[in-house]
């Protein structure tokens, strides 16, 4: 296990932000710098595996552009729907062409499931130029809502 940097006062140990960020099959929202230096924040399905979150993309998109130009992101891994808790944090990008096929099948798998769905196969048709996208977090941290709102959060 790679040793994380947590931030003092995050609410979960490093076990359990792994643990959550592990089994979350949520989107990662990805905040990165566009070529005038202003954030723009999008969500990505991600991995996370050997203390890195690991995502894809085309290699033509916006995003690859920006993180060749500003290698450094924020990132958040949570719900949207209370009671709120969940992981954020910076981190360095190291992009990879070679990666890209592989982790975007594992990133199917995970997200969806499946590989034959309509969404997936046109994903899978276009395999070949995606990138791979590395975020080794430079920090981190946790928080977690849910006791304190226990008894605010109306259910169904």
């Amino acid at each position: 296990m790679a040793e994380l940097r947590i931030r003092r006062g995050s609410a979960w140990s490093q076990d359990t932000i792994e643990q959550f960020l592990s089994d979350s099959v949520i989107p990662i929202r990805l905040a990165a710098a566009d070529s005038g230096g202003s954030p723009i924040v999008m969500s990505l399905w991600y991995l996370y595996r050997d203390g890195s979150l690991w995502c894809a993309t085309q290699a033509d998109a916006r995003l690859v552009a920006m993180l060749r130009e500003h290698d450094e992101v924020g990132y958040e891994i949570a719900g949207d729907t209370p009671p709120y808790h969940g992981v954020r944090g910076q981190g360095r990008v190291t992009l990879s062409t070679e990666r890209g096929p592989t982790l975007l099948e594992q990133l199917i798998d995970r997200y969806l499931g499946r590989r034959d769905s309509r969404l997936a196969r046109w994903l899978l048709a276009r395999r070949d130029d995606e990138i791979a996208i590395q975020i080794r977090p430079t920090w981190l941290t946790s928080w977690d809502y849910r006791e304190r709102m226990e008894n605010a959060v109306a259910t169904g």
